[in-house]
């Protein structure tokens, strides 16, 4: 399948991928393999149903610690496949190694990718320097435009704000999804570069659009992606107060699905909706009844009825 119709992210665009992202959960049978057909059927929904304009695929929420790179790759050409001539297919290939990022980037480009989301290198903790170093040469591997992942209480290091006006200097990196929860530094990067800024973190999201932010890549949008979307759009239009409606009615899932780890949550709350998830992978653990018990109430409060 070709893409040729799907204009290319350009330096000047304001919002490359969309409003609105899920970071999608990956699929599994219930032994645990790769449940390539129910991939294409949860990427459906997600862009049919709940609105999104881009999906992430082997991000954190689709388990990348615990996928193989064949599995990467399998995964972006299917879901590229299915749903590539409606929605922006962006693949995680983060690693805190950078030959591995950028084998990563280029078997995510060879699938079929419309984009990158690159996360800091996690636990080795590199100077700024260094991620500089590793950004630039991850970017400068790849011809499609990049998204940076800060992360800082993950990653154990924060992109800093100089840091993130030079990267911005490279023509591939083009947006940030911005969880370094410092409405602060976003707001001096944002004054000082042209990149796009997507929240990162669910109930930041109408703040991050006040300093300028253009969106969210979400976990909580597997299941409220539709309304999530409209508090967006609806801040766009100088709609404020309907924004601030959505927003405080939306908060108990923005919140509620990390009483836990977000995966385990979201997948339980697919499940109980008859929607593809399977299984985690260890080190992670299903959701326990008390855990999915709060997840209906959770849902509940923000005005979705999850079925029993």
């Amino acid at each position: 399948m070709t893409h040729d119709h799907l204009a290319a992210p350009d330096r000047g665009a304001s919002r490359p991928f969309g409003r609105l992202l899920t970071a999608m959960v990956t699929p599994f049978t219930d032994d645990g393999s790769l449940d390539l057909d129910g991939a294409v059927r949860l990427a459906a929904h997600l862009v049919d149903e709940q609105g999104n304009d881009a999906l992430v695929l082997n991000g954190t929420t689709g388990e990348s610690p615990t996928t193989t790179d064949a599995e990467k790759e399998t995964l972006i050409r299917a879901v590229v496949e299915a749903v590539g001539d409606r929605a922006r297919i962006v693949a995680g290939v983060g690693t805190n190694d950078t030959r591995h990022t950028i084998e990563l980037a280029a078997s995510a480009e060879k699938a079929g990718a419309h984009g990158l989301l690159v996360v800091t290198p996690y636990y080795n903790k590199p100077p700024q320097s260094g991620l500089l170093r590793h950004f630039t040469a991850v970017a400068d591997a790849t011809g499609l435009p990049i998204m940076l992942y800060d992360i800082p209480h993950r990653a154990g290091v924060a992109i800093a704000t100089d840091t993130l006006v030079r990267l911005a200097e490279h023509g591939r990196i083009v947006a940030v999804k911005d969880a370094k929860g410092d409405l602060t530094a976003t707001s001096w990067v944002l004054s000082r570069s042209d990149l796009a800024y997507y929240s990162g973190e669910d109930a930041l999201t109408l703040p991050t659009l006040a300093v300028g932010g253009v969106g969210l890549v979400g976990t909580s949008t597997h299941l409220i992606g539709a309304p999530a979307k409209q508090m967006i759009e609806a801040y766009d239009a100088g709609d404020t107060a309907t924004a601030l409606g959505l927003h405080r009615r939306l908060l108990p899932l923005f919140t509620g699905i990390f009483r836990t780890q977000g995966v385990i949550l979201v997948k339980a709350g697919l499940a109980a909706q008859g929607l593809p998830a399977g299984p985690v992978r260890p080190p992670l653990v299903d959701a326990t009844a008390d855990e999915l018990a709060q997840l209906r109430a959770d849902c509940a409060a923000a005005g979705l009825e999850l079925p029993e």
